[in-house]
């Protein structure tokens, strides 16, 4: 079993939140047109990873507003051998992305 297992902190009563759905933001509040639905491809270059941020700082605002924690999404949901194909990636791409 992983060490961690029972000892994670959202485990700990205190209470947490959790972002709002990365990709249907993305596509429905920003316009952004995300192939594959893949939001692991905007870590590419600097202007995706720009919205990543602005993303997750958005919640982390609102953690720190409330006393909360905050855990965390990561936008590699997408980012395996058969999606990163899709979309141009190499698996040594893949291993970097995620």
């Amino acid at each position: 079993m992983p060490k961690y297992r029972d000892n994670l902190p959202q485990l700990n009563g205190r209470k947490y939140i959790t972002d709002g759905g990365l990709e249907t933001t993305l596509i429905f509040h920003e316009g952004l047109e995300l192939p594959e639905f893949a939001a692991f491809d905007l870590l590419k270059n600097e202007s995706g990873q720009e919205l990543l941020y602005k993303y997750f700082a958005t919640y982390a605002q609102i953690a720190r507003a409330n006393n909360v924690g905050y855990v965390l999404e990561g936008p590699t949901w997408r980012a395996s051998t058969s999606w990163g194909e899709k979309l141009g990636f190499s698996s040594a791409d893949l291993v970097t992305v995620n």
